[in-house]
């Protein structure tokens, strides 16, 4: 069964409100996870050039059965790549590797200020989504200021903005921006690279619902109307994620997990100051 969840975009495309991440899986992990996560009934598929991966998602992607109209697949323009043709180049060896003429989404990977080519990077993307070579077009990892540039000086909207989420970090102010402008929030490490699974509040829900704390974790990223990529590499937990469409989290759920939020909860880098 696909996603029976799918959020609208503001370019008129659907995204499958869950998906599978394939950050750090091997090539050949990649291929088996993405073929059993599409055979489980995921209809989304997360990927990036800086992963090393995207051969293994597209082989994946075949080898399981599901046509590829079917999958949507994102990728993302790594920093070294930015700027206009560089953008597009590295758009098109991601194809090959992919062996796709498409993708479904675009994203650029992370604003990189210090380089000063995220406005000639968004304008490729523009360009690629014309040329039929994105079906949409986001970014990953932006603020306010890198959102309002990007739109004032093309005219043209993310369709989502993916950030770190989770319930240790839930990020309230960078969401309430993405909404104001009509972007979705696609949810990066939702699981918080599995440093919540132990976490005593989250025990309690999954005790509560009969569920895992995973599922329960999941469950609050679809009920908070987010955008979340799980990963795993191994099948039964690829199951067990996509498993969360048979429960839903009341109202001292929600307010339990949103006592869990901490501003120092980040896991992932900094992207005021990340580097690279």
């Amino acid at each position: 069964m696909a996603d029976p969840l799918r959020l609208e975009l503001n370019d008129g495309h659907a995204i499958p409100q869950i998906g599978l991440g394939v950050w750090q899986a091997p090539e050949a992990a990649a291929a088996k996870a993405v073929e059993a996560a599409l055979r489980a009934g995921y209809r989304h598929v997360d990927t990036a050039a800086m992963y090393g991966n995207e051969a293994g998602v597209g082989e994946g992607v075949r080898r399981s059965g599901v046509p590829r109209e079917a999958v949507f697949v994102t990728t993302k323009i790594w920093n070294t790549d930015q700027g206009y043709d560089r953008a597009l180049r590295a758009l098109d060896q991601s194809l090959g590797r992919l062996a796709m003429d498409h993708v479904d989404l675009l994203l650029i990977h992370w604003p990189s200020p210090q380089r000063g080519l995220y406005l000639e990077t968004w304008r490729a993307l523009i360009a690629a989504r014309a040329a039929g070579l994105a079906r949409s077009i986001g970014v990953s990892n932006f603020d306010a200021p890198e959102l309002d540039r990007i739109v004032g000086e093309t005219g043209v909207s993310p369709v989502l903005n993916q950030i770190e989420v989770h319930p240790r970090f839930q990020q309230r102010r960078l969401r309430a921006v993405n909404l104001e402008r009509g972007l979705r929030t696609e949810a990066w490490s939702p699981l918080g690279q599995g440093r919540l699974l132990a976490d005593p509040a989250i025990g309690r829900l999954a005790r509560k619902h009969g569920r895992t704390p995973a599922q329960v974790i999941i469950r609050w990223h679809i009920d908070s109307g987010l955008v979340a990529i799980p990963k795993s590499v191994h099948p039964g937990r690829i199951v067990e994620n996509h498993d969360v469409f048979g429960f839903q989290l009341d109202a001292d759920d929600m307010e339990a997990i949103a006592a869990l939020d901490d501003p120092d909860g980040r896991v992932g880098p900094d992207p005021a100051t990340a580097r690279f």
